[in-house]
């Protein structure tokens, strides 16, 4: 099927007036962002929907893709694609395509304030501090600058925490399925190792079935009662009860969370520690990360209906 000249475009995840008028000059859109119209709409205009916009966390099933026969394009609103379904869209001839690198740099910075946050107790002395308590009653706390950092994923986003590392004059550790040829960085060959190595440990690597709890109990105990943790990646990776268990026994010391499992509810197992610093998801979020990734959607699908390539395939 040709696709019209305002092709049908299914958008499943909340987006801004200015960014829902960039996506109607293009397209027909239909808006669905909560499960009940996602259901109703695919219902509905299932048969005519020729792209889908998502994202890594909301998706886009093999049974939606089923009830969608004109569905060409699914893209997914930054570098997460987890829970899209793409063998199924691949199966089908669909092409699927992300915003890989448009947030990059937006989630590296997010991981240093995380990392600095925690290991500084920047909100326990913000808050210390509003109360009129001063600083001899409080706790010292450590560098982050001429300790080692473990970056789990040495990705694009893995690579720019690392090129922040470097300012800080940090020794920079990573564990990759197989070792890069274009780092200098100490390789190591399961995140158990490099925690074991590290001080700090950052995870920076997809989510998806295969790094599920990677980070589990085992990992953080080798990381140590000094060790803290930063997770920008995916909530799955980190096991949030072996994380709550390893807090409160003292196996590590605390972390920087912008993602967890329970999303979007907040990991309530975490609140009782003090040392853990938690953000509802943003680290991808910026004026500027928003749009750099939204005209990546807006290139990749007029690629696309016009017959060329995409820029970013998955």
């Amino acid at each position: 099927m040709n696709p019209s000249p305002s092709p049908l475009l299914l958008v499943l995840i909340p987006m801004s007036a200015a960014a829902s008028a960039a996506l109607a000059a293009r397209f027909t859109v239909l808006h669905a962002p909560d499960p009940a119209q996602r259901e109703s709409t695919i219902a509905a205009r299932g048969g005519a929907i020729e792209a889908v916009l998502t994202n890594g966390t909301v998706g886009c099933s093999a049974a939606e893709i089923d009830a969608m026969p004109n569905l060409t394009l699914v893209c997914a609103l930054g570098a997460g694609y987890e829970n899209v379904a793409v063998e199924r869209a691949r199966a089908r001839g669909i092409v699927v395509a992300n915003g890989a690198g448009t947030n990059d740099d937006c989630v590296a910075d997010h991981a240093m304030a995380l990392l600095l946050a925690a290991v500084r107790a920047v909100p326990q002395f913000d808050r210390a501090c509003r109360a009129g308590v001063w600083r001899n009653a409080l706790a010292v706390q450590p560098n982050v600058s001429h300790k080692r950092i473990g970056i789990v994923g040495l990705g694009a986003i893995g690579k720019k925490i690392a090129q922040r590392a470097e300012g800080f004059d940090m020794e920079i550790g990573y564990c990759t399925r197989t070792r890069r040829s274009d780092v200098a960085h100490a390789w190591f060959e399961n995140a158990t190792a490099l925690a074991r190595w590290c001080d700090y440990l950052v995870v920076a690597t997809p989510g998806g079935a295969a790094t599920r709890h990677l980070i589990n109990a085992d990992v953080l105990t080798a990381l140590g009662p000094q060790g803290y943790l930063v997770n920008i990646s995916r909530g799955s990776v980190v096991d949030t009860h072996a994380l709550a268990a390893a807090l409160r026994a003292g196996r590590i010391k605390g972390g920087g969370l912008d993602v967890y499992e329970s999303e979007p509810e907040p990991p309530a197992e975490l609140f009782e520690f003090d040392s853990v610093v938690l953000s509802p998801h943003v680290a991808g979020a910026s004026p500027e990360a928003q749009e750099a990734t939204l005209q990546r959607f807006l290139e990749n699908a007029t690629r696309h209906f016009a017959g060329q390539p995409v820029i970013s395939p998955v």
